[in-house]
């Protein structure tokens, strides 16, 4: 039937999409509450500086962000955030600035981690979050594959006040 392997991979990858032959775990199946661990009041504090980011809990179709980093108690940056549901995936949309957002599709969630990916955008064109033990997660930033360009990685504890 096929002529060869090279003919059955590419009817396998029309098929399936490139995600489902990677093994991709983001399906039709995961929802916001999926990523409900998101939810709460996070910082990184480093001397004079703190960065934290506070997520809504999440509702059927949202979870709304805002982050923001301060500087010897003054904000030297702030950004709007929302990861939400739409008819052909999950998105985290990201304003820094209170600029127009920018979308990130959710490619890969396995119940501890998820990445969201636009190839398209200058930089990050990946976000990944990963829960952590406890009251920690681990959030990173990255060009994806082949970037030249050094990823940044933030390590969030929960806020306790």
């Amino acid at each position: 039937m096929f002529e060869n392997r090279t003919s059955l991979i590419l009817i396998l990858l029309l098929t399936f999409g490139m995600a489902g032959i990677a093994g991709e775990a983001q399906g039709p199946d995961t929802t916001i509450a999926d990523l409900s661990w998101i939810s709460g009041s996070w910082e990184i504090v480093d001397g004079h500086s703190r960065y934290e980011e506070h997520w809504t809990p999440a509702a059927r179709n949202a979870l709304l962000g805002m982050a923001r980093n301060l500087s010897d108690g003054r904000m030297v940056f702030f950004e709007y955030l929302r990861i939400e549901a739409r008819e052909d995936g999950i998105y985290y949309v990201a304003q820094p600035k209170g600029r127009p957002g920018t979308d990130f599709k959710l490619t890969h969630f396995d119940g501890t981690q998820a990445v969201f990916e636009n190839p398209q955008h200058d930089f990050p064109r990946r976000i990944t979050y990963q829960r952590g033990n406890g009251d920690r997660m681990t959030a990173r930033i990255d060009g994806g594959p082949g970037s030249d360009k050094p990823a940044t990685t933030f390590r969030f504890e929960r806020m306790t006040r």
